[in-house]
């Protein structure tokens, strides 16, 4: 490979060699790692050299451009009958080669710009902690089977349908030729092209997931510093380090992110609008694509939002665990100085005495994504002066980090608004094509 840093998939170094330490298992790891890089390579993604670039540019053009255009135009069904009529073919169309063509554009500019290892944070694994590297191994062996369990069986509904298709409208359906090579060779290039645009899109939005796991474990991570002995500045660096990384993701994903968001409420605007028009006809033969369409794009845009909003939320937690810790060990200070309790060096386990409603075993919460909990932390108190802790918390208040698109953080509040304007327009779309409301 002539430059290994700005190719896709790096072939000289493996990505398994950066997550590679003692503890783990090196070659059940490299087999995982490398069924994870094949993604790209069977997405014909790669882009590491002249020839595969131009394999890569071509098939984009096949599926997205070519296959689409001469389904709709050389398979116009007129004499068909209403159920084998596509009145919304061209939508599902259009919205499909839209999508796939923000994802292979996006793609293509952090293949060249930044490569995998950069891209994916590999080459910062070294400073980070051997849980940190476990935990983010596991990830990427997790994000292929999420791919392929998203895809998979959307592409076997994709394909009930389309033979249900060709097989009971084989009289009807124009062709070229004979008869069943023409359909056959038809029905394989629309699920091909179905198949491509629909898992571009999805990778993209498991590789943004994949990123901000990865940070959400190395906030995990740095919370334990608030269990030990440290310094402020050494929190204070950390700190300022994490909001410069999660200022690169949201530059990095901020054009697809808007304009996925803006784009999937467009269309289903437009699919439902087109399906409540007067005189619209809509069952699940004739929209049964416009439902999948739906479910695939909004399935990508909440995996990429609530990856967003987990880190975001992830990296506020830090601001409540740091004023708690300021808060034990300030009352632990006045304590120690009142003359009933004695001066130690040593980490104090409790402030004050924790009853059973403050903690319980049994009740755990969800554990989705909050740094904090119940439970007093030991302090040292003898590490760091109260004006010092005060300092860090008002900093940590008045600068939080989080992932945000051109100044907007996303939050919570931002992904219960959108959720509920998206699955508002799908509910209805649902209803009126298969009957689910």
């Amino acid at each position: 490979m002539e430059d290994e840093g700005r190719a896709l998939v790096p072939r000289r170094k493996p990505i398994s060699s950066y997550l590679s330490s003692p503890s783990l298992a090196a070659s059940e790891s490299v087999i995982e790692l490398n069924s994870f890089t094949s993604c790209f390579k069977w997405m014909c993604v790669d882009q590491s050299s002249l020839w595969r670039a131009g394999l890569s540019w071509s098939v984009f053009f096949l599926f997205t451009v070519v296959v689409p255009l001469a389904s709709h135009f050389l398979l116009q069904c007129s004499s068909c009958d209403a159920n084998h009529q596509r009145p919304y073919h061209v939508p599902v169309q259009i919205s499909l080669s839209v999508f796939a063509a923000i994802s292979f554009f996006c793609l293509s500019r952090w293949s060249h710009k930044y490569g995998i290892r950069k891209f994916l944070f590999l080459d910062k694994l070294c400073d980070s902690s051997e849980n940190v590297r476990r935990g983010y191994s596991e990830q990427l062996q997790k994000s292929v089977r999420l791919w392929s369990w998203f895809v998979i069986p959307c592409f076997a509904v994709e394909t009930a349908y389309k033979l249900w298709w060709f097989i009971s409208g084989s009289t009807s359906i124009p062709y070229y030729g004979n008869l069943y090579v023409s359909d056959v060779v038809a029905c394989t290039l629309e699920l091909f092209s179905w198949l491509y645009r629909t898992a571009i899109f999805t990778l993209v939005c498991i590789l943004y997931r994949l990123i901000c796991y990865l940070h959400i474990l190395r906030l995990e991570d740095f919370a334990q510093v608030f269990q030990k002995e440290t310094e402020v500045v050494s929190i204070l660096k950390e700190h300022l380090r994490f909001r410069r990384t999660l200022r690169i993701i949201s530059h990095r994903f901020r054009s697809f992110l808007l304009l996925s968001l803006v784009l999937v409420t467009a269309s289903q605007f437009i699919f439902v609008l087109m399906i409540t028009r007067t005189g619209a006809d809509a069952n699940i033969f004739k929209a049964g694509e416009l439902s999948l369409c739906s479910v695939s794009l909004l399935t990508g845009l909440f995996i990429c939002l609530r990856s967003a909003t987990k880190v975001t939320h992830k990296a506020q937690s830090i601001t409540g665990l740091a004023a708690k810790w300021h808060i034990c060990a300030t009352i632990n200070s006045f304590d120690e100085n009142d003359g009933e309790t004695p001066t130690i060096q040593v980490a104090s386990t409790h402030v004050f005495p924790v009853d059973a409603e403050w903690e319980s075993d049994e009740e755990e919460g969800d554990g989705d994504d909050d740094l904090n909990n119940a439970k007093i932390m030991p302090i040292y108190t003898h590490t760091i002066s109260f004006h010092k802790r005060q300092a860090l918390v008002t900093y940590l208040e008045h600068n939080k980090a989080g992932i945000t698109v051109y100044g907007f953080m996303l939050d919570r509040t931002y992904l219960h608004t959108i959720f509920g304007i998206e699955f508002a327009l799908f509910l209805w779309l649902l209803n009126k094509t298969i009957g689910i409301s």
